[in-house]
């Protein structure tokens, strides 16, 4: 059958990864974002989800059969998170309703699902570790539920199956994303590095001695591309990581040893990266102008409150992927190898020294 897959958000981490790998296994590929960049095999498709008129223009003539939401505009207070990215929603929903053609929308959310909103994060009654996916909702507004039923209501008018997709803390590349915390890491260690600064850890004692995993881009896209192809995946959420579990102990060392650094054990002080690398601006800027990488403006490259607010948690976070294995997910990732990975691209593409 057909398989014409349209990427909400294909400019970001999670899109970027999936509209890779969905053209590498022969769909045809349309990538959806405000501002579309040149992405191999992918055809661009240019619109803003908050304005109805401009998507209906966008989706004109397009026949998607599956489509893939990784995209979400950050606001200042959860209640306007709500607002906008379920409008978002509605409106991609309404657009697409009269093309008649889509078979299964993936939405990707995450472990806020679990762990609350930004406003309320790690607080309250949380549910046990590892999260397993019928655990079900906190008992407080969050975007991610929002989003969700926007979805289930269109669903259930229009006919297409759906899944849910809940990653912990993605590693994977793009540039001016807002949630971005191997690209982070990289440049503070890079940073580290031409100024003999320690390599500190930012965060809290919980996560530097405590288990936790997290979510290789690439990963998310095998399972969201599995989802949308397996029948018993049908109208189910899932929680997705690459499957092994560390310390923040060992895998700080592990980043160091990678930039030829060493790494500073943690000595039960926090130290927020967006304090360390408040004045890092101009750093960046001389070692971007001297070797000759493609972004100088540092903004576009870290995202330090995300950072911070992942590996400041006071509570250990592992995930349990129990449901997608039983169904036949089998698929892995080495989580220092994500990082490794990761720094060799942002090398190769010149935007790391």
């Amino acid at each position: 059958m057909t398989r014409t897959a349209l990427v909400v958000g294909a400019t970001g981490i999670q899109g970027q990864a999936i509209a890779e790998q969905l053209v590498a296994e022969g769909w045809t590929v349309l990538g959806l974002s405000r501002n579309p960049q040149p992405q191999s095999g992918v055809t661009p498709v240019a619109s803003d989800l908050l304005d109805p008129a401009s998507v209906a223009a966008a989706l004109d003539g397009l026949a998607p059969t599956h489509v893939f939401l990784t995209t979400w505009l950050r606001q200042p207070t959860e209640a306007e998170n709500i607002r906008v990215n379920a409008l978002m929603l509605r409106n991609l929903f309404d657009g697409l309703r009269p093309l008649g053609t889509v078979r299964h929308v993936a939405l990707v959310t995450g472990l806020k699902h679990y762990l609350g909103p930004f406003e309320a994060y790690g607080q309250g009654q949380l549910p046990q570790t590892p999260f397993r996916e019928d655990q079900g909702r906190l008992d407080i507004e969050n975007f991610y539920y929002a989003q969700e039923d926007e979805l289930f209501a269109a669903a259930k008018r229009d006919g297409f199956g759906w899944s849910v997709h809940r990653p912990h803390t993605v590693i994977g590349k793009a540039v001016g994303n807002a949630m971005n915390m191997g690209t982070t890491l990289a440049v503070y260690a890079a940073i580290c590095r031409e100024t003999g600064r320690p390599f500190r850890f930012p965060g809290s004692a919980a996560q530097w001695n405590g288990l936790t995993d997290m979510t290789d881009a690439r990963q998310l896209a095998a399972q969201v591309i599995w989802a949308a192809e397996t029948p018993a995946a049908r109208n189910q959420a899932f929680n997705i990581v690459n499957g092994d579990v560390f310390r923040w102990s060992w895998m700080w060392h592990r980043l160091a040893e990678w930039f030829g650094i060493e790494a500073e054990d943690f000595d039960g002080v926090a130290r927020p990266l967006a304090v360390q690398m408040a004045d890092d601006a101009r750093i960046w800027s001389r070692i971007a102008a001297r070797d000759g990488l493609i972004e100088g403006d540092i903004t576009r490259l870290i995202s330090p409150w995300h950072t911070d607010a992942d590996l400041g948690r006071p509570i250990e976070v592992v995930t349990n992927m129990s449901k997608s294995r039983k169904l036949g997910f089998t698929a892995y990732r080495a989580t220092d190898e994500a990082f490794l990975d990761l720094f060799e691209c942002l090398r190769s593409d010149r935007i790391i020294p």
